[in-house]
C-alpha cells in the first residue's frame, strides 16, 4: 500500500508541473478503489455493446455504430505515429495542451473542463452522482440510453418521455416530470437514434429553467454535423453561470471513435463532483492525446469530412425515395426510416449481405438506423436493400 500511495503522490506532483493536474488528481484512486459493483455495470455496457455492434469479417458496409469512417484527419494520423517514440511516458503535459486548447476555444477556465476515454465515463459519472440514492433521470423515449442504462444499475429509477409528433425531444413533457426525487435530465442533441435536433432557443430556455431545480445533462456528441455548432451548443450557459453540463466527443466528426476522447464542461464544483467518479483523463492515451492535439478545430479536415458526410445522406435519402420509404431528415450522421418488415430479420438479411445496420420499436412503428458512410458503402447498401424492400 505504501508503494500505492507513493506512487500517487508522485504523479500528482508531475501533473502538476506538465499543467495537467486538472485531470490525473483523483484519478488513481479510483484504479485502486473501483467497486465491485462499478465493474459489473461497466461489463454490462461493454458486453451489450458487443453484442450489438460487432460486425463479422468481410462486412461491405458497416453502417451501425455512426463512426466517421473519413478519419482521423492525415495530422492526426501523423501525430500519432511520431508520439509512439514517446508512448512510454505518461502524456501529462499533453492533457494540459489539450485542456488549454479547448478551453480557450470554448472561452472557458480550464477548471470546468474534464476529460476521459471517450464521453461515455462521464455520462457514467454523472449517472453515478446525481442519481445516488435512488434518485431519477428522464430522458428523451427513444434517446441514447448509456447513461440512463447504467443509472438504473444502482437504484436509480429511468423517466421516459415520448417524443414530439415529428420525433424531437418533447422539452415540455420532460420538464413536467421535474420533481423533488429528479437527480438528472438528460438531453442528447442532435438525438440518437432520430438525429433529430430541438430549437436552439427553446433548449436555452429550458437548460436556463431547469437548472435551478436539478442538473441538466447536454450530450452534444452530434453537434459538429449542424451548420453552426458554437450557435448551437450551450455551452455558453455555462459561462453565463447556469449549473449544467456539456459533453463533447472527438468519436465522431473527427474520427476518433476507436481512440477513446470525450469532455465535459461544466461550473468548477460540478467538474469536481465528475472528477471523483471519473479517471478524469488518466485513462487517455499519450496517442490518442497526440492525435487530437494535431486535429483539434482543423477546419480543412472537418470541413471536408461533413461534405463527403452530407453527400452521401443525400444519396441515402435518394435511395430511400426511389423504394418508396419514408425517413425522418437528419442532423447528424445517420438516417432512421420505418421498416415494412420486422426489424430484427431486417437486420439480419442486411448482415447476410454483408451490410450492418441497427433497427429500433417505438411509436408502434419497426425502425431502421443506417450510420453514414463512405459512397461505396452506402451503394453497397442500396443494393442489399433493394433486394429486400
Amino acid at each position: 500500500m505504501s508503494n500505492s500511495i507513493n506512487r500517487r503522490k508522485w504523479i500528482k506532483s508531475s501533473a502538476l508541473v506538465a499543467g495537467g493536474l486538472a485531470f490525473c488528481s483523483g484519478a488513481i484512486n479510483k484504479l485502486y478503489a473501483m467497486p465491485a459493483k462499478v465493474l459489473k455495470a461497466s461489463a454490462r455496457a461493454v458486453s451489450d455493446k458487443q453484442a450489438v455492434l460487432s460486425s463479422p469479417p468481410g462486412l461491405k458496409a458497416r453502417l451501425l455504430a455512426n463512426e466517421n469512417p473519413f478519419g482521423p484527419s492525415a495530422a492526426a494520423k501523423k501525430a500519432m505515429a511520431e508520439a509512439m517514440d514517446t508512448s512510454y511516458q505518461y502524456p501529462f503535459m499533453q492533457m494540459g495542451q489539450l485542456a488549454g486548447k479547448i478551453a480557450t476555444y470554448e472561452g472557458v477556465g480550464q477548471k470546468s473542463l474534464i476529460m476521459d476515454s471517450g464521453s461515455t465515463p462521464l455520462l457514467h459519472a454523472a449517472a453515478l452522482f446525481y442519481t445516488k440514492g435512488g434518485k431519477s433521470v428522464i430522458t428523451g423515449d427513444p434517446s441514447y440510453d448509456d447513461l440512463p442504462t447504467y443509472a438504473e444499475e444502482f437504484d436509480a429509477k429511468w423517466i421516459k418521455v415520448p417524443l414530439t409528433a415529428d420525433y424531437k425531444l418533447d422539452l415540455d413533457a420532460m420538464e413536467a416530470k421535474v420533481d423533488a426525487n429528479t437527480g438528472l435530465v438528460y438531453i442528447c442533441n442532435p438525438n440518437n437514434p432520430t438525429a433529430t435536433v430541438v430549437d436552439t432557443a427553446k433548449l436555452k430556455a429550458f437548460c436556463e429553467r431547469v437548472s435551478k431545480k436539478t442538473m441538466v445533462f447536454v450530450d452534444e456528441a452530434y453537434i459538429d454535423y449542424l451548420p453552426d455548432p458554437q450557435a448551437a451548443s450551450m455551452i455558453g450557459l455555462i459561462k453565463s453561470g447556469s449549473n449544467i453540463i456539456v459533453a463533447r466527443t472527438f468519436s465522431k466528426l473527427y474520427g476518433f471513435a476507436g481512440l477513446r476522447l470525450g469532455y465535459a464542461i461544466a461550473q468548477p464544483d460540478v467538474i469536481k463532483a465528475l472528477r471523483s467518479y471519473s479517471s478524469a483523463g488518466f485513462n487517455v492515451s499519450a496517442v490518442t492525446l497526440a492525435g487530437a492535439l494535431a486535429a483539434y478545430q482543423e477546419k480543412e479536415f472537418l470541413t471536408d469530412a461533413l461534405k463527403k458526410t452530407n453527400a452521401s445522406k443525400e444519396y441515402l435519402y435518394s435511395v430511400l425515395k426511389k423504394e418508396g420509404y419514408e425517413y425522418i431528415p437528419s442532423s447528424a450522421n445517420f438516417v432512421m426510416f420505418p421498416l415494412k418488415m420486422n426489424g430484427g430479420k431486417f437486420v439480419g438479411e442486411m448482415m447476410k449481405r454483408g451490410v450492418g445496420v441497427r433497427s429500433w420499436a417505438f411509436g408502434g412503428k419497426e425502425w431502421c438506423r443506417v450510420s453514414i458512410g463512405r459512397m461505396d458503402e452506402m451503394e453497397a447498401f442500396a443494393e442489399a436493400f433493394k433486394q429486400l424492400s
